[in-house]
């Protein structure tokens, strides 16, 4: 009997379903297993207050947290300037437009951008060419404040 080839994931993230509540160490303890293993190689958390991160934490290095961050919803900006701190990646889940808005909020903000039509394609990869004044992200920055 054949076997199919197995494929290891660069990156495993751990999505909690309920953002901020909740112990995560029993999944996150899971993914760092396989990452032990050889398996994973690095791991993200996702839908997680700064508490759920310190868990994971103190099982395993966090690569990156992914939360729902927007242009009008601005709650998680303490927590992003606390990653950036840490070296840990921040990836915006509903990212503000205009994309290099987004990129000036913290070096360690990184886009996901995801479309289904080829305009949308072309505005994302014209995203991080665009230049924004500080007029631009300053009125940019009222949007939610």
């Amino acid at each position: 009997m054949a076997t199919a080839p197995c494929r290891w994931q660069a990156q495993a993230s751990l999505d909690h379903p309920r953002t901020g509540i909740g112990a995560i160490s029993a999944q996150f303890t899971a993914l760092a297993e396989l990452q032990q293993e050889g398996l994973i190689r690095h791991l993200g958390v996702s839908t997680v207050s700064a508490d759920q991160i310190a868990e994971a934490q103190s099982i395993a290095p966090v690569a990156c947290v992914q939360n729902f961050y927007n242009i009008a919803n601005r709650d998680d900006d303490e927590l992003i300037h606390n990653l950036a701190s840490q070296g840990i990646a921040s990836a915006p889940d509903h990212p503000p437009s205009p994309l290099p808005g987004c990129c000036s909020r913290s070096p360690n903000m990184l886009l996901i951008p995801g479309t289904s039509s080829v305009a949308h394609l072309r505005e994302n990869v014209a995203g991080p060419v665009l230049a924004l004044s500080e007029a631009d992200v300053a009125e940019l920055n009222t949007i939610g404040a």
